[in-house]
């Protein structure tokens, strides 16, 4: 899922985008699960937003991928969960995949953009994402992915920023105070809560940006 074919900087602007943020890339990250312990509960869900700059649009989002995930072998499936993000494990229409599978599929476009964009290493932008990189490392032990694109324990929370932004912190209501159209229909989807977690980070980039001067990812002055 694409947003726009010229989003990504091109060659000649390699660096542009890692200039930003000291080297590493935000990647946005959303996760559903079977409960609270990643550890313990399965990992159902995971969609990753990929995110560009451009001097007429700022901010924006790139590219969605996401892929619904198989539970491993003795994960819990906790009831609770499972009601509130409406999702069936068994369902045949799922076509989850097991694990390892999902994680390459949402780690190979990662790692490109890492490469592109002269970055040294993604790092997971979230709603509250210690619990999404929780479970994402929980997921790389399992598999034994060697080559984890994310930083180990830094993250951007947009529940912290938004808090300072738009003292708010609840998803909905922060992307309802950044202008941003809230469907509760589709919340807790990982694509849809990525996607909107995304254009809340996104818009309180692009303010601080024009606020303080910062352009194209140039440090102001």
């Amino acid at each position: 899922m694409t947003d726009s074919a010229d989003s990504l900087p091109p060659a000649g602007d390699k660096g542009l985008i890692a200039r930003r943020f000291r080297g590493f890339l935000p990647v946005v990250i959303d996760v559903e699960t079977g409960g609270f312990d990643a550890q313990r509960d399965a990992l159902l869900e995971i969609a990753a937003v990929l995110l560009g700059y451009s001097a007429e649009r700022g901010w924006h989002r790139v590219e969605t991928v996401a892929s619904h995930v198989v539970p491993f072998q003795g994960a819990n499936l906790d009831p609770a969960a499972l009601e509130f993000n409406g999702i069936d494990p068994h369902h045949p229409f799922r076509m989850a995949v097991p694990e390892l599978q999902a994680l390459e599929k949402v780690f190979q476009p990662i790692r490109k953009a890492v490469s592109v964009q002269g970055c040294n290493r993604a790092v997971m932008v979230g709603h509250n994402p210690a619990f999404d990189l929780s479970f994402l490392k929980a997921a790389v032990a399992r598999t034994g992915i060697k080559r984890n694109p994310f930083h180990a324990f830094s993250t951007f929370d947009t529940a912290c920023l938004s808090g300072v932004a738009y003292g708010q912190t609840v998803l909905a209501r922060a992307a309802d105070a950044a202008g941003l159209q809230w469907d509760s229909r589709r919340a807790h989807s990982a694509i849809y809560d990525a996607e909107m977690t995304a254009e809340l980070f996104c818009a309180i980039v692009n303010t601080w940006d024009r606020k303080v001067g910062i352009a194209g990812g140039k440090d102001p002055g």
